[in-house]
Protein backbone atom coordinates (compact mmCIF):
# COMPACT_ATOMS: atom_id res chain seq x y z
CA UNK A 1 0.00 0.00 0.00
CA UNK A 2 1.11 3.55 -0.71
CA UNK A 3 -0.53 6.12 1.57
CA UNK A 4 -0.08 9.86 1.01
CA UNK A 5 -0.33 11.98 4.18
CA UNK A 6 -0.76 15.55 2.97
CA UNK A 7 -1.48 18.88 4.67
CA UNK A 8 -0.16 22.41 4.68
CA UNK A 9 2.25 23.71 7.26
CA UNK A 10 0.76 24.17 10.72
CA UNK A 11 -2.13 21.72 10.35
CA UNK A 12 -0.83 19.01 12.70
CA UNK A 13 0.62 16.77 9.98
CA UNK A 14 3.57 15.42 11.98
CA UNK A 15 1.30 14.66 14.96
CA UNK A 16 -1.16 12.67 12.84
CA UNK A 17 1.73 10.90 11.10
CA UNK A 18 3.14 9.80 14.45
CA UNK A 19 -0.31 8.48 15.38
CA UNK A 20 -0.51 6.50 12.14
CA UNK A 21 2.96 5.07 12.78
CA UNK A 22 1.86 3.93 16.24
CA UNK A 23 -1.27 2.29 14.82
CA UNK A 24 0.87 0.17 12.49
CA UNK A 25 3.61 -0.97 14.85
CA UNK A 26 1.97 -4.37 15.37
CA UNK A 27 1.04 -4.72 11.69
CA UNK A 28 4.56 -4.73 10.22
CA UNK A 29 7.66 -6.68 11.20
CA UNK A 30 9.83 -3.60 10.64
CA UNK A 31 9.17 0.13 10.47
CA UNK A 32 11.68 2.60 9.04
CA UNK A 33 10.99 6.32 9.51
CA UNK A 34 13.06 8.56 7.24
CA UNK A 35 12.83 11.62 9.47
CA UNK A 36 13.85 14.74 7.55
CA UNK A 37 13.30 17.24 10.38
CA UNK A 38 13.86 14.94 13.39
CA UNK A 39 10.18 15.35 14.35
CA UNK A 40 9.39 11.89 15.66
CA UNK A 41 11.61 11.71 18.73
CA UNK A 42 8.51 11.16 20.85
CA UNK A 43 8.52 7.58 19.57
CA UNK A 44 12.03 7.07 20.93
CA UNK A 45 12.07 8.63 24.41
CA UNK A 46 10.85 7.05 27.63
CA UNK A 47 10.06 10.57 28.83
CA UNK A 48 7.24 10.78 26.30
CA UNK A 49 5.78 7.28 26.25
CA UNK A 50 6.70 3.61 25.86
CA UNK A 51 9.48 4.41 23.31
CA UNK A 52 8.75 1.69 20.72
CA UNK A 53 11.40 3.05 18.32
CA UNK A 54 15.14 3.57 18.39
CA UNK A 55 16.67 6.86 17.23
CA UNK A 56 19.67 7.21 14.92
CA UNK A 57 21.02 10.46 13.48
CA UNK A 58 22.41 10.03 9.97
CA UNK A 59 25.31 12.42 9.51
CA UNK A 60 28.63 12.73 7.67
CA UNK A 61 29.88 9.26 8.65
CA UNK A 62 26.76 7.60 7.29
CA UNK A 63 26.87 9.75 4.16
CA UNK A 64 30.52 8.99 3.42
CA UNK A 65 30.96 5.43 4.65
CA UNK A 66 27.61 3.63 4.79
CA UNK A 67 25.78 1.63 2.15
CA UNK A 68 22.62 -0.51 2.05
CA UNK A 69 24.18 -3.32 4.10
CA UNK A 70 24.84 -0.97 7.03
CA UNK A 71 21.21 0.17 7.11
CA UNK A 72 19.97 -3.41 6.80
CA UNK A 73 22.07 -4.41 9.82
CA UNK A 74 20.83 -1.37 11.77
CA UNK A 75 17.21 -2.27 11.05
CA UNK A 76 17.81 -5.91 11.95
CA UNK A 77 18.97 -4.75 15.40
CA UNK A 78 16.26 -2.06 15.68
CA UNK A 79 13.02 -3.26 14.05
CA UNK A 80 11.37 0.14 14.63
CA UNK A 81 13.89 2.78 13.59
CA UNK A 82 13.66 6.56 13.41
CA UNK A 83 16.49 7.52 11.04
CA UNK A 84 16.87 11.28 11.43
CA UNK A 85 18.75 13.60 9.08
CA UNK A 86 21.61 15.56 10.66
CA UNK A 87 20.16 19.04 10.32
CA UNK A 88 23.36 21.00 9.66
CA UNK A 89 25.62 18.54 7.84
CA UNK A 90 23.30 16.75 5.41
CA UNK A 91 21.95 18.53 2.33
CA UNK A 92 18.78 17.57 0.48
CA UNK A 93 20.87 15.91 -2.22
CA UNK A 94 22.82 13.96 0.41
CA UNK A 95 19.56 12.94 2.09
CA UNK A 96 18.05 11.57 -1.13
CA UNK A 97 21.06 9.31 -1.67
CA UNK A 98 21.07 8.22 1.97
CA UNK A 99 17.35 7.46 1.83
CA UNK A 100 17.92 5.36 -1.30
CA UNK A 101 20.58 3.32 0.53
CA UNK A 102 18.41 2.97 3.63
CA UNK A 103 15.41 1.86 1.55
CA UNK A 104 17.53 -0.67 -0.36
CA UNK A 105 18.90 -2.06 2.88
CA UNK A 106 15.47 -2.17 4.52
CA UNK A 107 13.94 -4.02 1.57
CA UNK A 108 16.60 -6.71 1.87
CA UNK A 109 15.45 -7.63 5.39
CA UNK A 110 12.97 -10.41 6.12
CA UNK A 111 9.30 -9.88 6.85
CA UNK A 112 6.89 -7.06 6.14
CA UNK A 113 8.12 -3.48 6.07
CA UNK A 114 6.58 -0.01 6.47
CA UNK A 115 8.67 2.90 5.21
CA UNK A 116 7.62 6.39 6.36
CA UNK A 117 9.09 9.14 4.18
CA UNK A 118 8.81 12.49 5.95
CA UNK A 119 8.89 15.72 3.90
CA UNK A 120 8.70 13.46 0.87
CA UNK A 121 8.86 16.37 -1.60
CA UNK A 122 12.56 16.62 -0.75
CA UNK A 123 13.12 12.88 -1.24
CA UNK A 124 11.09 12.46 -4.45
CA UNK A 125 10.85 15.99 -5.87
CA UNK A 126 8.94 16.92 -9.00
CA UNK A 127 11.15 17.75 -12.01
CA UNK A 128 14.33 16.79 -10.14
CA UNK A 129 16.06 13.46 -10.55
CA UNK A 130 16.07 11.04 -7.64
CA UNK A 131 17.36 7.50 -7.19
CA UNK A 132 15.54 4.54 -8.76
CA UNK A 133 15.34 2.82 -5.37
CA UNK A 134 13.01 5.58 -4.14
CA UNK A 135 10.87 5.43 -7.29
CA UNK A 136 10.46 1.68 -6.88
CA UNK A 137 8.85 2.22 -3.48
CA UNK A 138 6.33 4.61 -5.06
CA UNK A 139 5.42 2.08 -7.76
CA UNK A 140 5.30 -0.99 -5.50
CA UNK A 141 2.16 -3.07 -6.07
CA UNK A 142 -0.31 -4.40 -3.55
CA UNK A 143 1.33 -7.84 -3.49
CA UNK A 144 4.62 -6.55 -2.09
CA UNK A 145 5.67 -6.94 1.53
CA UNK A 146 6.58 -3.24 1.50
CA UNK A 147 4.19 -0.37 2.24
CA UNK A 148 5.02 3.32 2.32
CA UNK A 149 3.65 6.49 3.87
CA UNK A 150 4.64 9.58 1.88
CA UNK A 151 4.29 12.64 4.12
CA UNK A 152 4.37 16.12 2.60
CA UNK A 153 3.19 19.69 3.09
CA UNK A 154 3.87 20.46 -0.60
CA UNK A 155 2.02 18.01 -2.87
CA UNK A 156 2.72 20.26 -5.86
CA UNK A 157 6.45 19.71 -5.31
CA UNK A 158 6.06 15.93 -4.92
CA UNK A 159 6.74 13.76 -7.95
CA UNK A 160 3.81 12.51 -10.03
CA UNK A 161 4.89 8.90 -9.42
CA UNK A 162 4.20 9.30 -5.70
CA UNK A 163 0.83 11.04 -6.07
CA UNK A 164 -0.35 9.03 -9.05
CA UNK A 165 0.54 5.62 -7.58
CA UNK A 166 -0.93 6.23 -4.15
CA UNK A 167 -3.63 3.74 -3.20
CA UNK A 168 -4.95 5.84 -0.31
CA UNK A 169 -4.79 9.41 0.92
CA UNK A 170 -5.04 11.08 4.33
CA UNK A 171 -5.33 14.82 3.69
CA UNK A 172 -5.83 17.89 5.87
CA UNK A 173 -6.05 21.59 5.09
CA UNK A 174 -4.07 23.74 2.65
CA UNK A 175 -3.54 27.44 2.00
CA UNK A 176 -2.12 26.78 -1.48
CA UNK A 177 -4.42 26.30 -4.44
CA UNK A 178 -1.52 24.74 -6.34
CA UNK A 179 -1.17 22.01 -3.74
CA UNK A 180 -4.92 21.43 -3.71
CA UNK A 181 -4.84 21.18 -7.49
CA UNK A 182 -2.35 18.32 -7.28
CA UNK A 183 -4.69 16.52 -4.89
CA UNK A 184 -7.66 17.15 -7.20
CA UNK A 185 -5.95 14.99 -9.84
CA UNK A 186 -6.36 11.84 -7.73
CA UNK A 187 -9.55 12.24 -5.66
CA UNK A 188 -13.20 12.23 -6.70
CA UNK A 189 -14.72 14.65 -4.18
CA UNK A 190 -14.71 18.48 -4.02
CA UNK A 191 -11.22 19.48 -2.94
CA UNK A 192 -12.55 22.77 -1.53
CA UNK A 193 -13.05 20.69 1.62
CA UNK A 194 -9.27 21.07 2.09
CA UNK A 195 -9.22 24.85 1.66
CA UNK A 196 -8.49 26.51 4.99
CA UNK A 197 -10.65 29.44 6.11
CA UNK A 198 -13.55 28.16 4.01
CA UNK A 199 -17.02 27.49 5.37
CA UNK A 200 -19.58 25.35 3.56
CA UNK A 201 -18.54 23.20 0.60
CA UNK A 202 -21.26 22.73 -2.05
CA UNK A 203 -21.66 19.18 -3.30
CA UNK A 204 -19.66 17.62 -0.47
CA UNK A 205 -20.57 13.91 -0.10
CA UNK A 206 -22.49 13.13 3.06
CA UNK A 207 -19.70 10.81 4.23
CA UNK A 208 -17.46 13.88 4.52
CA UNK A 209 -19.88 16.05 6.51
CA UNK A 210 -19.11 16.96 10.10
CA UNK A 211 -20.57 14.86 12.92
CA UNK A 212 -23.51 17.26 13.13
CA UNK A 213 -24.23 16.91 9.41
CA UNK A 214 -22.67 20.12 8.07
CA UNK A 215 -20.78 20.18 4.71
CA UNK A 216 -17.85 22.17 6.06
CA UNK A 217 -14.20 22.38 5.04
CA UNK A 218 -11.75 20.64 7.35
CA UNK A 219 -10.98 22.66 10.45
CA UNK A 220 -8.19 23.01 12.98
CA UNK A 221 -8.18 24.31 16.54
CA UNK A 222 -5.24 26.11 18.16
CA UNK A 223 -4.17 27.57 21.45
CA UNK A 224 -1.28 29.81 22.49
CA UNK A 225 1.26 28.77 25.12
CA UNK A 226 2.81 30.98 27.79
CA UNK A 227 5.62 31.99 25.42
CA UNK A 228 3.11 33.16 22.83
CA UNK A 229 3.66 30.24 20.44
CA UNK A 230 0.67 28.77 18.64
CA UNK A 231 0.10 25.05 18.59
CA UNK A 232 -2.56 22.91 16.97
CA UNK A 233 -4.76 21.16 19.52
CA UNK A 234 -7.07 19.34 17.08
CA UNK A 235 -7.64 19.01 13.35
CA UNK A 236 -9.83 17.24 10.80
CA UNK A 237 -8.71 15.01 7.92
CA UNK A 238 -10.21 13.32 4.87
CA UNK A 239 -9.39 9.67 4.18
CA UNK A 240 -9.97 8.29 0.69
CA UNK A 241 -8.75 5.23 -1.15
CA UNK A 242 -8.98 3.50 -4.50
CA UNK A 243 -11.85 1.27 -3.35
CA UNK A 244 -14.04 4.39 -3.10
CA UNK A 245 -13.92 4.69 0.69
CA UNK A 246 -14.44 8.20 2.07
CA UNK A 247 -14.29 9.23 5.72
CA UNK A 248 -13.86 12.40 7.73
CA UNK A 249 -11.47 11.90 10.63
CA UNK A 250 -11.03 14.04 13.76
CA UNK A 251 -7.75 13.92 15.63
CA UNK A 252 -9.63 13.54 18.92
CA UNK A 253 -10.62 10.00 17.92
CA UNK A 254 -7.00 8.91 18.38
CA UNK A 255 -5.37 8.21 21.73
CA UNK A 256 -1.63 7.81 21.07
CA UNK A 257 0.65 6.26 23.67
CA UNK A 258 3.60 8.50 22.73
CA UNK A 259 3.65 12.26 23.10
CA UNK A 260 4.61 14.16 19.96
CA UNK A 261 7.61 16.41 20.69
CA UNK A 262 8.43 17.80 17.24
CA UNK A 263 9.49 21.44 17.17
CA UNK A 264 6.45 23.71 16.81
CA UNK A 265 8.43 26.75 15.72
CA UNK A 266 7.78 30.34 16.76
CA UNK A 267 5.45 33.04 15.54
CA UNK A 268 6.88 36.24 14.04
CA UNK A 269 5.68 39.36 15.81
CA UNK A 270 4.15 42.00 13.56
CA UNK A 271 3.28 44.60 16.20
Amino acid sequence: MNLNVLAGSGFGKSWITQVLIELNLDVYDRVLVLDYCDEYRGLCSNEHGPAPANHWIAGPKERDEWGPAHYAALLEENPVLDLARHQEAITNEDWREMCADAITGARSTDGSLLIVIDEAHFVAPQRVGYPDEIERVATTGRGSKVSAMWVSQRPAALDEQVIGNSTARFAGGFNSGTDMGKLADVVNYPTDVHKTNTGRVPGLPEALHTDDGEPLAVRKWEDVDEAGNRRVTASEWIYSDDSGALDRKHSSQYDPACEHVGAAGKDIRVG
